[in-house]
Order: structure tokens, then C-alpha cells, then sequence
């Protein structure tokens, strides 16, 4: 009869190292980490929707008039590293993140103890605001976002490639640790039936991946099952040309020797 105590301290065992991993799956970032984990939107410090008003960005820069005070009429100040402007009386003010209204608004509070008359008005000079775009592409990479900009005209931009862009399978990606938003559109139908149902409006920081067509993947497949093969076959020829070179020019410089000798 097998003894009961080694099959329990099996069992016990088992049981301490499944407890162990389940508790290792479950396990909540502590607080270090969780200071630097993203939880808002795409992670930047300030973010608005510029098509509905415009609105400060790191890189951005903002221009002021006002009718009454002189010293108030500012071409252009280029907003900081740390959202902030430099201004007459007032020094560093922070305008990153606030919209057009609200900076005008906050001027004016700022300005009103100085002057008795103001009529502040800002203008944005838009730089910070990109969206991406990566995939089978010419041109991928970090785009500045012009505004009222479609689908469409985002991967027309970047110049799809002919021969291996999927347009049937176009992936825009709105990002957000808690409710990110990734949707399949068909391009094509543009061009075979003109039907601009999926051409949707891109906004800032969206992020647009052109698929390669199944051709083309199976292509990408193989080159990456081969790459070992082709690597060690360009080292082999690299190192037989070397070797010939060596060998030839050794040989021309005993045949020039012994044509002096």
C-alpha cells in the first residue's frame, strides 16, 4: 500500500507553487510603478480636440492683440517646455492645454489689475499636433495634423505602396489605457464603387497602420524563414571574395617583385 504522506507533500507542493503563480498573475504594480503608468488618454500631459476649438500644446505658439495697450500686441511667443509663455507685467504664464477662450480669459483677469482697458484676443500658432502613420507606406512615421484631414487623405499622403498596401484592411487606432478604440476600413471601395462610407475624419495623435496584402505577408514570411540561410550564404560570398582579392593581390605583388629582380 502506497504511503499517504509523500502523496500529500506532493499535493501540498503542487498546490504552494500554483498559488504561487496565481498570485504572481494577479499581482498589482506597486505604487513606483504605478506613478509612471499611463491612465488618461494617450499620455501626454495636455490634450483637447482642436477642430472643435483650438487648444495650447507643447511646441504651439500663441500671438496677442489688444486694440488699447501697445505692449499687449505680441507677434508670436513660442510656448515652453513647460507650458509656459513669457508676458509683459505677468512673466511665466501657463497656457498649455487651455483652448483659445480660455487663454483670452485668463489674460484678461491676469491684465485687468494693470490696465483699466482690454480686449485681449489670441491667436494659436499650431506645431505640436501630429497623428502617425506606419505600415506598408513610403513615407511612415510622425505627421503634423493640418485638421479636417480624412482617412484617405492621411494614406494617399503617405503614399501607399502599390504592390504590397492592403487598402481593404486599414487599422485606425485611438489610444487609451482604459477605452481604446481600433477600427477595420475599406479604403478600396473608394476607388472600385466611390462609396466614402469608411473615408472617417482623423483626429490628432490617431495612429493609421496599412496592412500588407496577404501576398505580401506570406512574402515577409519566407524572407524572415530565410533570413539565416541568406545570411550565412552573403557572409560565406563576402568572405570567398575577400579570400580571392587577398589571394590575387599577393600574387600580382610576387609577380612585380620577381619582374624587378
Amino acid at each position: 500500500m502506497i504511503s499517504q504522506s509523500p502523496v500529500r507533500a506532493a499535493l501540498l507542493l503542487v498546490g504552494l507553487l500554483l498559488g504561487f503563480v496565481l498570485a504572481g498573475c494577479n499581482a498589482t504594480p506597486d505604487k513606483r510603478v504605478l506613478q509612471y503608468l499611463n491612465t488618461d488618454g494617450f499620455g501626454n500631459r495636455y490634450s483637447g480636440n482642436a477642430e472643435e476649438e483650438n487648444w495650447v500644446a507643447i511646441g504651439d505658439a500663441i500671438g496677442l492683440d489688444d486694440p488699447y495697450q501697445d505692449e499687449l500686441q505680441i507677434a508670436r511667443t513660442e510656448v515652453d517646455i513647460d507650458g509656459t509663455v513669457i508676458l509683459p507685467e505677468l512673466g511665466a504664464v501657463v497656457v498649455a492645454g487651455l483652448t483659445r477662450t480660455q487663454i483670452e480669459a485668463l489674460l484678461m483677469e491676469k491684465y485687468s489689475p494693470y490696465y483699466d482697458l482690454l480686449d485681449i484676443k489670441v491667436r494659436i500658432f499650431t506645431q505640436g499636433k501630429n497623428y502617425f502613420i506606419f505600415g506598408e507606406v513610403e513615407n511612415p512615421g510622425l505627421k503634423e495634423f493640418p485638421g479636417d484631414l480624412t482617412l484617405f487623405e492621411a494614406v494617399m499622403a503617405a503614399t501607399p505602396k502599390t504592390d504590397s498596401g492592403n487598402l481593404g484592411r486599414v487599422r485606425l487606432i485611438r489610444a487609451d489605457p482604459r477605452d481604446p478604440f481600433i477600427q477595420y476600413f475599406d479604403l478600396s471601395d473608394l476607388f472600385t464603387r466611390g462609396d466614402s462610407t469608411f473615408n472617417v475624419h482623423v483626429h490628432e495623435r490617431d495612429i493609421i497602420y496599412v496592412p500588407p496584402t496577404m501576398l505580401a505577408e506570406f512574402g515577409y514570411f519566407l524572407d524572415s524563414l530565410l533570413f539565416p540561410v541568406k545570411f550565412v550564404l552573403t557572409s560565406l560570398s563576402s568572405a570567398i571574395f575577400s579570400y580571392t582579392a587577398l589571394q590575387y593581390g599577393t600574387g600580382n605583388r610576387n609577380n612585380n617583385n620577381g619582374g624587378i629582380f
